[in-house]
């Protein structure tokens, strides 16, 4: 199905280069909502970094972590951000689909669950005998059968309830359900928001109870890629530039957001980007060698322990599932 999908589908790369000198169109596919964690995609494009590029951006909201996949797979985007866990089992079931990751950003997961501790959830062990609300497209259900081997947990023992997006964190504000899976900056605000108590939130962090992988990243178009190679370079470093900006001063960055998204809180919003700062983009690794590079040895560990819970139907090879070659170079990716 897929391949008919990629034979029917036109690439929407946007135009060319113009004579002129015209900036290309280019449309990037975000995994979720304007929140915090967008900003600076944003904030890139309003201090001209994308320009500066040839680039003229345009960037769409998604509908979770899986859902930037088939878009850039298919060439209705050229370029989008997506869980890479979800991306290696997509091309396992997918061979020859023409799409990798070419830049890492969270570098930790934000892959979390998240709980209520007058429900009676602190750690793992705790979601035995309880209800999990997990969204089937959510990036952090997806890895959540290696978390819970990593664990021990008897996932029987576990009831878990499907459910949507917009219900996800007023079902658990409501006590209907114990735990609910989701990133961990926007599930504990989301509570907040609903005036849960902040010490009744527990945020139970996948990265830090076994879960060696990595988390979402830039995705292209292999197709789109082979013919705008400079293109996708200079997008990747806007993209840095524009994470730089927003650790400098995300306050700032937030601006931008609140531009595309009036009704969102700033102060809010500013907080979640700051969580995903300080846990997921500017890693200790992503400090000392620039953001967006992977450590081999590490993927090949992630790789295996994919392999724990999912059961590939064609041999992985790392280099099908994450391509360095558009990087810039590593001064142009510090973020600092």
């Amino acid at each position: 199905m897929l391949k008919q999908l990629i034979t029917a589908a036109a690439l929407v790369a946007g135009s060319q280069v113009a004579a002129g000198g015209h900036a290309t169109d280019l449309n990037f596919a975000l995994d979720w909502k304007f929140e915090g964690p967008s900003a600076p995609y944003f904030k890139a494009i309003d201090e001209g970094f994308f320009e500066e590029a040839g680039l003229a951006v345009e960037i769409s909201a998604g509908q979770g972590s899986l859902d930037a996949i088939p878009k850039v797979a298919t060439g209705a985007f050229p370029i989008g951000f997506a869980d890479i866990n979800s991306l290696i089992k997509f091309l396992d079931q997918n061979p020859g689909a023409p799409v990798t990751a070419v830049m890492m950003v969270y570098d930790k997961p934000p892959f979390a669950v998240v709980g209520r501790k007058s429900l009676g959830v602190e750690v793992p062990a705790d979601l035995e005998g309880k209800v999990l609300g997990a969204p089937p497209p959510d990036g952090a259900w997806a890895q959540f059968p290696a978390f819970a081997s990593a664990n021990g947990l008897n996932v029987d023992a576990i009831t878990v309830e499907p459910v949507g997006f917009p219900t996800r964190e007023p079902m658990l504000a409501e006590g209907n359900v114990a735990a609910i899976t989701g990133f961990s900056f926007s599930s504990y605000l989301n509570l907040v928001r609903l005036g849960v108590p902040e010490d009744d939130i527990s945020t139970i962090l996948m990265a830090d109870y076994g879960l060696n992988l990595y988390g979402n990243a830039i995705i292209v178009n292999t197709e789109f890629a082979a013919e705008n190679g400079e293109l996708v370079t200079g997008f990747l470093g806007a993209v840095a530039k524009g994470w730089a900006s927003a650790i400098a001063d995300p306050a700032a960055a937030v601006d931008s957001l609140i531009e595309r998204n009036p009704a969102a809180d700033a102060a809010l919003e500013t907080r979640r980007l700051q969580l995903s700062i300080d846990a997921n983009v500017a890693t200790d690794y992503a400090m000392a060698n620039g953001m967006g590079g992977i450590d081999d040895a590490r993927f090949a560990a992630a790789i295996e322990q994919l392999k724990e819970t999912y059961e590939f139907q064609n041999d992985p090879t790392p280099d099908l599932y994450f391509d360095a070659s558009f990087l810039p170079s590593a001064e142009m990716r510090m973020l600092k």
